[in-house]
């Protein structure tokens, strides 16, 4: 996917200009913005395969960035930053980032990552074989909408939420450990993985309603990971 198109973001032009000459060495076509509105106004305007965003920026930060990207397009986020602890990067992941990235970086792993999303997210936008809706109990989950309802009423997922919604209700009974919910959904391994995974699951289940001690649909298999219990 060459002919992309990657919106970066980032208040340090030098940063910005420096991704962007490695990106578009690739083949890709860039956009760059200086503060987080002008990143939302050129999401909106033109089509955007993938943004690379930085967290401090003026105006409006990453985080809220990417909860505005969120509420309308799925392409591929990455954030990349110099805010360097685990809970930065949870709470990237979490809000709807794709991928999380550290300054100083290496322009070179930047542009494989950037390969490596555009890749599955062009994978995950291909019909598959099996994209017949999904129940169990009064949840309904449609994979070709990506549309999740519990008794009839829309549940608001974000993309990572339906994919880990959606692998475990695939194979229901079957137990997933953190590391392999992770690797399925993001496509990459992170020692960081298992809060990530933890995190996403326990929102998961807030959304759908589910009771804490009962894990209605989604079961916790102690010691291992998680089950769909449908």
């Amino acid at each position: 996917m060459k002919d992309a198109t990657i919106l970066i973001a980032d208040d340090e032009r030098e940063i910005a200009d420096l991704v962007a000459l490695h990106l578009e060495k690739e083949g890709y076509r860039t956009l760059t913005a200086t503060d987080g509105r002008e990143a939302i106004r050129l999401v909106q305007s033109q089509p955007v395969d993938l943004v690379i965003l930085d967290i401090m920026m003026p105006k409006l930060d990453g985080y809220e960035v990417t909860r505005q990207i969120r509420e309308q397009y799925r392409m591929p986020i990455i954030f990349l930053s110099a805010k360097t602890s685990d809970l930065d990067k949870i709470t990237g992941l979490v809000i709807g980032a794709d991928d999380y990235m550290t300054k100083p970086f290496n322009p070179m792993e930047l542009v494989a990552r950037v390969n490596a999303q555009l890749r599955r997210s062009t994978q995950l936008n291909v019909p598959e074989k099996r994209s017949s809706v999904l129940e169990a109990g009064g949840l309904t989950i449609d994979p070709e909408q990506r549309e999740v309802k519990v008794y009839g009423k829309v549940v608001e997922l974000t993309p990572k939420e339906f994919d880990i919604l959606y692998l475990l209700a695939g194979h229901p009974k079957k137990v997933f450990s953190a590391e392999n919910i992770f690797r399925h959904v993001w496509g990459d391994d992170y020692y960081e993985s298992g809060n990530t995974v933890m995190v996403h699951i326990r929102t998961l289940r807030r959304k759908l309603g589910e009771d804490a001690e009962k894990n209605k649909w989604i079961k916790t298999v102690w010691g291992v990971g998680y089950a769909f219990n449908g």
